[in-house]
């Protein structure tokens, strides 16, 4: 698989609840950072574990993938039937065919509330 082909494979495994399958798409040394909420997952098992145990009721839906080289950026929408819709941007580096790094942006939409100040100058989404 491409690098872009790897990414979109996360999600659908992810969405499918492969855990298996999504572990076999990740390095041994894989890092990734959650910066929002300042955390960092270190290793392929912590990863999968992490998203294996989240609170059921979500769904994925790929918006788009990028890619430049071993680069691949992706955003998804994640809603779910309790905890609202989120949105997610996530940075990958793909090393000989696995996930070795990523950072992802995590955040809930509307959580973020337009200034007044801006008001004039924006429209609603």
């Amino acid at each position: 698989m491409d690098p872009s082909e790897i990414v979109r494979a996360l999600w659908e495994r992810m969405q499918d609840r492969d855990w298996a399958g999504l572990r076999e798409l990740l390095a041994e040394d894989l890092v990734v950072e959650w910066p929002v909420s300042g955390e960092r997952i270190v290793g392929p098992e912590r990863y999968v574990r992490i998203n294996a145990e989240y609170p059921e009721g979500w769904s994925i839906r790929v918006l788009r993938v990028v890619a430049d080289g071993d680069q691949v950026v992706s955003e998804v929408e994640v809603p779910h039937e309790t905890m609202g819709l989120h949105r997610v941007a996530s940075f990958w580096t793909v090393r000989d065919g696995e996930l070795a790094a990523g950072r992802e942006y995590w955040s809930e939409v509307g959580s973020d509330p337009s200034p007044e100040w801006r008001a004039g100058l924006v429209e609603p989404l």
